[in-house]
């Protein structure tokens, strides 16, 4: 079966990349890196951007910014990438690894709360597979708020935009990702302040107006470059169109699969029903389809359709916090995940209606109905 290529660039990309090479500055201080700041966080709805080298440093410096370290705790879900939990441990902090809601995916607001304890400083919210996480009732907790927006470029929750909800937020642009330069990172803030201290971190030391060779804090380098940012701002100007595009398939592909027998998609809150569709998240049920999520993974990827049978285990599964350094609370919902869910690419929906239904066959042929 013939899907969409992801990554995808073209004469535009190249373009844009063409005008940083023949120029004799290609830095992390070139004048497309802040163009790419400052429209990206508009688009977000934030008055500062702070690009990066990759989405893992961001979240480390918004928690360097807001003074997280040795003795805090920062409450994290237990299902993400490795990023979320080890930019807590990696600023001295202790991760707190907090169950999901079995529907959703997203970090259940119930049982994060039930974790704060007098050392908890700050949460991470994911918001996994695209829709944003319940940003409500996450808030409601007192804390400071980062979200990990990763999967989240044009996400919405009651029509206001990821990356301008929590104190900062973090968005990655690694290769997978709907707008990608095969790495780099957005830090999101409306806090200029705790964009400056960001800054700072990033850019060893240095703040805003002083001398190349005066250095105020211990810092290190984080900078994007200019080539990355020619790359995502070429990504940029698609990112809405292809937002939409994933928006209509996704309704295409869930319709008619509407009636295959123990597939059961992830749920989207109408607060939180635009949303980048980055991962097609379902949950199998073995008993009502006849066969596990691991034959209809193998069934479906053998068809053409490459589906991921969900994460090998928990974050505090793997080695690194086996051996300790985290704290956490019951997970019976990730524990049950790690079983039964899957996800689908973001690139199976890019292509045209008649592409997503022939995937939509697919899954009715690797469910065995």
């Amino acid at each position: 079966m013939s899907l969409s290529k992801w990554p995808a660039g073209g004469e535009r990309e190249l373009a844009l990349l063409r005008e940083v090479i023949e120029g004799e500055h290609w830095g992390g201080h070139h004048p497309m890196v802040g163009r790419l700041e400052r429209e990206f966080a508009a688009f977000c709805g934030c008055a500062y951007g702070l690009a990066a080298c990759n989405g893992t440093v961001t979240l480390e410096m918004a928690l360097e910014a807001l003074g997280v370290g040795a003795g805090d705790e920062v409450i994290v879900p237990a299902i993400s990438f490795i990023s979320t939990a080890t930019a807590v441990s990696r600023v001295g902090a202790t991760p707190v690894f907090v169950d999901i809601e079995g529907d959703t995916f997203q970090l259940d607001p119930q049982r994060a709360a039930a974790a704060i304890s007098k050392r908890t400083r700050a949460m991470i919210a994911v918001h996994f597979g695209g829709p944003m996480a319940d940003m409500d009732r996450l808030k409601s907790a007192g804390l400071a708020l980062v979200e990990d927006a990763a999967h989240a470029h044009g996400s919405e929750w009651n029509g206001r935009r990821a990356g301008s909800w929590g104190v900062a937020a973090s968005f990655s642009f690694q290769n997978s990702k709907v707008m990608t330069a095969g790495e780099g990172g957005m830090l999101t803030s409306n806090d200029e302040e705790l964009l400056a201290r960001a800054r700072t971190v990033g850019d060893q030391g240095r703040v805003a107006g002083g001398g190349w060779f005066f250095h105020h804090e211990i810092g290190t380098n984080y900078r994007m470059s200019a080539l990355q940012a020619a790359v995502l701002l070429a990504q940029f100007e698609k990112l809405p169109e292809q937002n939409c595009r994933r928006a209509r398939n996704a309704r295409i592909l869930q319709e008619e699969t509407q009636g295959v027998k123990g597939l059961c998609w992830q749920e989207v809150p109408p607060a939180a029903r635009v949303h980048t569709n980055y991962l097609s998240l379902g949950r199998i049920d073995s008993a009502a389809m006849g066969r596990t999520r691991d034959d209809f993974q193998r069934a479906l990827t053998g068809l053409g359709i490459p589906c991921t049978a969900f994460y090998p285990h928990t974050l505090y599964n793997n080695p690194v916090y086996r051996r300790g350094g985290c704290r956490v609370e019951p997970c019976p919902v990730s524990e049950a995940c790690i079983l039964d869910a899957f996800w689908l690419p973001h690139r199976v929906l890019l292509g045209s209606g008649e592409e997503t239904r022939a995937a939509a066959a697919a899954i009715w042929q690797a469910a065995g109905q």
